[in-house]
């Protein structure tokens, strides 16, 4: 008996020791978790990036470690790899596109010929815009010399695009990254196929020759001519007018006429939806808001269910645009607004629009919080103040918006309710757990408790960085203990709230599921999966 209690216990086991019979590794905090393998770290990284790093680790050493498992991946089937990496990119599931766009240079410079080649092709589709294809030649640069098929890959991104969407993306995005669209040109020589296209080419690399009174014949240059005669405009009425007649962005429009009122209500039918969440504590501003229709029209645009879909806008773009513009004051700059509260409704919905359709699964959820120290600290793709501890607040009244039934519950060293819910507005209930005390982490707390207190759960989930070390028995032991003693066969979702490389989930386990949080497909595939 003191052998089974000492050692051999494999069904009540200090987290600070492996469960015997396993393979768990030892985590960051001093105890043991299960390794996730590197398809689920590349998952994961591809959804939360690495910025701001976590509370054991810098951004760097995450970083580095994040881009060993992507090479492994790309060692193992780049194929796959890059096919993963355009799927997150394309449907808009992750928060940034910046660590697509890193892992996709890692494959067209680490991989075999084949794997290069599908990554050259893929530009397209993870590149969408100049800013990304201005990212991706910083990466590239600093990992692979300038060859032939890296030069030819750039020259389709320009070749390929029809002559207005080309015009419009030279005119939008003019340099980002220390590289502008003169240096890819100067780099790829594509051949221009049209005189339009030569005309834009030349426009880029030598200059525009000279901008006439009327507008150019071709049609698919007038932007670009507009764009020029809006630098030497005298009046906001003269850019205003400009901008209804040939739709120029907000990056065309001189500074000096930024903040006159008249100016963004012309841009505002044609203001991508990225564009105008980025940009609403300016228009409170300037005045845009003391015109009713103006609210209406803002508010209508950003939960547009279809449109916000359209635009893939990340739920962490709105609730970052929610927590600064609420609060009237900008996190890095000085100016300061006072919110409309129609606005602010608005992007309350739109965050929980952003989702898309969830169907509920209509079982028993306990929703569990990690709020220990460690989740403290970090930031969730590079959102000033957003941690992973309240960004799991945010994540977990997705579910609860969706299922009837649910308790939301913290937990560090102790089980806590939280007085969170998708009735309050949602910077609200990410405040409300902001502040608590920190403590250590010990997550089977969820699992001990509802035994202990004989509640019923379908599904377990918990919002976690699996940095556990706390408890007397492993999450896993517990979730079985549970299932053993109340006969119901309850599920453990674990949403990974940082980039590392643990998880509470036992791989071997088909009831147990790991998710990368704030993955947009995540909500449903945890319905479907609790179905």
């Amino acid at each position: 008996m003191t052998y089974l209690k000492e050692v051999l216990n494999q069904k009540k086991t200090p987290q600070t020791e492996p469960i015997p019979g396993t393979a768990q590794v030892a985590n960051s905090a001093g105890g043991y978790a299960f390794a996730v393998d590197d398809w689920t770290r590349l998952n994961r990284f591809l959804i939360l990036g690495s910025e701001g790093g976590s509370y054991y680790a810098a951004e760097r050493a995450l970083t580095a470690e994040n881009a060993q498992a992507v090479l492994r991946c790309i060692a193992a089937d780049g194929l796959r790899t890059v096919r993963e990496i355009v799927t997150v990119s394309d449907a808009g599931r992750a928060p940034k596109n910046d660590p697509a766009i890193f892992a996709l240079a890692l494959a067209a410079s680490h991989g075999d010929a084949e794997t290069r080649k599908a990554a050259l092709d893929a530009i397209p589709k993870v590149c969408r815009i100049g800013t990304h294809l201005f990212k991706f030649a910083e990466f590239a640069d600093g990992m692979r010399g300038w060859g032939r098929g890296l030069r030819t890959a750039i020259g389709k991104w320009y070749s390929e695009k029809d002559a207005s969407r080309l015009a419009y993306q030279m005119v939008k995005y003019q340099q980002r990254e220390g590289w502008g669209h003169r240096d890819l040109l100067r780099l790829s020589h594509p051949k221009p196929d049209s005189e339009t296209r030569r005309i834009l080419y030349h426009w880029v690399t030598q200059g525009w020759p000279g901008v006439g009174v009327e507008p150019h014949d071709d049609p698919d240059l007038r932007l670009v001519w507009a764009f020029e005669k809006a630098k030497t405009a005298t009046s906001a009425k003269e850019v205003a007018d400009l901008i209804r007649e040939y739709h120029l962005p907000r990056e065309a429009v001189p500074t000096g006429f930024l903040n006159d009122r008249a100016v963004w209500e012309a841009m505002l039918p044609d203001m991508p939806m990225t564009a105008l969440i980025r940009n609403l504590a300016t228009l409170t501003r300037n005045g845009f808001f003391e015109n009713k229709e103006n609210v209406r029209a803002v508010t209508a645009a950003i939960t547009d269910r279809e449109r916000l879909k359209a635009a893939r806008v990340h739920p962490i773009a709105i609730l970052s645009a929610l927590r600064t513009y609420s609060q009237g004051k900008g996190e890095r700059g000085q100016n300061v607004w006072n919110p409309v509260a129609k606005v602010v409704d608005a992007l309350d919905a739109a965050f929980y629009a952003s989702f898309g359709n969830v169907d509920a699964s209509d079982k028993r959820y306990l929703l569990a919080l990690d709020v220990s120290g460690s989740m403290s600290m970090g930031q969730i793709a590079g959102v000033p103040g957003l941690t992973p501890r309240d960004a799991s607040a945010a994540m977990a009244l997705i579910t609860a918006a969706t299922e009837p039934e649910y308790t939301v519950m913290g937990f560090g060293t102790e089980f806590v309710p939280l007085r969170i819910s998708p009735r309050q507005r949602l910077d609200d209930a990410v405040k409300a757990i902001s502040n608590l005390p920190f403590s250590g982490t010990d997550c089977a707390l969820p699992m001990v408790w509802a035994l202990k207190n004989k509640v019923k759960a379908d599904v377990f989930v918990v919002y976690t960085d699996s940095e556990t070390w706390a408890g007397n028995i492993h999450p896993v032991q517990a979730l079985r203990q549970y299932r053993d003693r109340t006969g119901i066969p309850a599920k453990l979702i674990v949403v990974g709230m940082v980039s590392n490389g643990f998880t509470i989930a036992d791989p071997d386990d088909a009831g147990m599921l790991d998710v990368a949080g704030f993955d947009t497909a995540v909500p449903q595939v945890m319905a479907d999966f609790a179905r």
